[in-house]
């Protein structure tokens, strides 16, 4: 099964960070956010990656074709017969990464559409952003989707609370600080979809159109899209002070969506 990442927006919540590279390269730790969120599928066996590149997405081609660079020891004979030989194994080694230039301005919509070529005969594949984790059972929401037989699921996931949460007792006195914990009621798109390839007949052969509001609606009015309920954490990359919470995260040995060895 393909999975398809959207990479082409241009972050502009996050200019600090997107005035020379795209989101989904913003790193946590040594590696782009979006290397974390292809590792997360990859843990659950899905190794087969469709990029829908846009804005700079010239930086996350280079990533990829100097991968073994950027990721191995090396030793470099110099010389009009130079060689390098790369000592060091990844992880990586057995995953396929198509790279689709779908246009600097496309609008969400317009991208899935223009990657219709590389789904070839799969029944279904899984479709997310390229600037959010979590601790998603992709495993379970992909039988999920199998199970209910309509086009479209979506992660639905508690939002992040945009400010701290205190525990009171009846005296006022604090007993428990949660720094911006996850909101416990309602639910938003939390993206990690799984999608039938019907959803294609849904999309238009246009630049201007988000998958998140004609199509999807759409197919909500056909009821045609299923939720799977996600509680455990999640978190995008929109502010600064997002960024910051991701890699502290990262840096404690804390990340909850690391699910991989």
């Amino acid at each position: 099964m393909k999975v398809v990442i959207l990479c082409g927006g241009k972050g502009t919540r996050l200019r600090e960070e997107t005035e020379y590279r795209p989101k989904p390269m913003v790193p946590i730790g040594n590696r782009p956010i979006l290397w974390h969120i292809m590792k997360i599928y990859a843990s659950h066996g899905f190794k087969e990656f469709v990029l829908c590149l846009g804005y700079k997405g010239d930086v996350i081609k280079d990533f990829f074709r100097n991968y073994l660079w950027m990721t191995s020891d090396i030793t470099m004979k110099l010389g009009r017969r130079a060689d390098a030989k790369f000592h060091t194994h990844h992880d990586e080694e057995d995953w396929t990464v198509t790279l689709a230039d779908t246009g600097e301005e496309t609008m969400t919509a317009g991208r899935i559409h223009k990657i219709r070529q590389y789904i070839g005969d799969d029944k279904d594949f899984c479709l997310t952003y390229g600037d959010g984790v979590g601790n998603v059972d992709i495993t379970k929401s992909i039988e999920f989707h199998r199970q209910h037989g309509k086009t479209l699921t979506v992660t639905a996931v508690h939002p992040p609370g945009r400010f701290g949460e205190m525990d009171l007792n009846k005296s006022g006195q604090v007993e428990a600080f949660n720094e911006k914990p996850q909101v416990t009621e309602g639910r938003i798109n939390g993206g990690f979809f799984v999608a039938n390839s019907n959803i294609f007949n849904y999309l238009e052969d246009s630049e201007n159109v988000m998958f998140e509001q004609q199509p999807i609606r759409k197919l909500t009015g056909k009821g045609q899209v299923m939720a799977f309920n996600h509680d455990g954490f999640w978190q995008p990359m929109d502010t600064f002070s997002e960024y910051n919470l991701l890699n502290k995260l990262w840096a404690d040995g804390k990340a909850p969506w690391k699910s991989w060895g």
